[in-house]
């Protein structure tokens, strides 16, 4: 299941936009960003999870998307299930192992643009101690100036599958899916 957390925040660099000279550093705002994540368990019903509250940053360059870049990371154990037994055994030996502070982290090393508002995001994804590539689907929903905040904004969805015994949480697979959907959407403001 860690898999799908850190995907989830690399999605954040961007597509075609406003021109601008250069790259911005944008950071992602806490409050609006989420990675959902689902799994099938035993074929009876999807089971779903989330990951709120992380912390990134951006850095968006609006004339020459493809020149952005984007670095994440959140505790494991910022894990929400909706359910304390779950959530336990997916922190226990079964699962993740995770101490205190074990964090999730993705960093972009390539963005194919592929389209006016869309990009293929690949970057590296650490969970579990374990570091593999992994790619984002991804969209710029907008950018402008936030209403009420008053500031330049930015917003992003993404998704991809990430396969959980790739990072050694494959416990109980094939009966609880060893592919895990994650959904990711973000937003994000420009730095001070």
């Amino acid at each position: 299941m860690k898999t799908m957390l850190t995907a989830a925040t690399l999605f954040a660099t961007s597509f075609a936009a406003p021109a601008f000279a250069s790259a911005e550093d944008y950071v992602l705002d806490a409050s609006h960003s989420q990675i959902l994540f689902s799994y099938d368990h035993l074929g009876y019903s999807t089971t779903w999870g989330m990951f709120s509250g992380f912390e990134g940053t951006i850095s968006f360059d609006q004339e020459d998307p493809s020149a952005s870049s984007v670095s994440v990371s959140f505790p494991v154990r910022s894990m929400f299930t909706g359910w304390e037994a779950r959530f336990d055994h997916f922190m226990g030996e079964d699962f993740f192992g995770a101490g205190e502070d074990e964090m999730v982290t993705f960093t972009s090393t390539n963005i194919e643009v592929t389209g006016d508002d869309t990009a293929m995001i690949t970057g590296d994804l650490t969970l579990n101690g374990i570091t593999k590539s992994v790619v984002l689907d991804a969209k710029l929903n907008q950018t402008g100036m936030h209403p009420m905040a008053e500031k330049e904004w930015a917003g992003f969805d993404a998704t991809t599958t990430l396969v959980r015994s790739d990072f050694e949480v494959g416990s109980f697979a094939p009966f609880v899916s060893d592919e895990v959907e994650v959904m990711i959407s973000v937003e994000a403001m420009k730095a001070e």
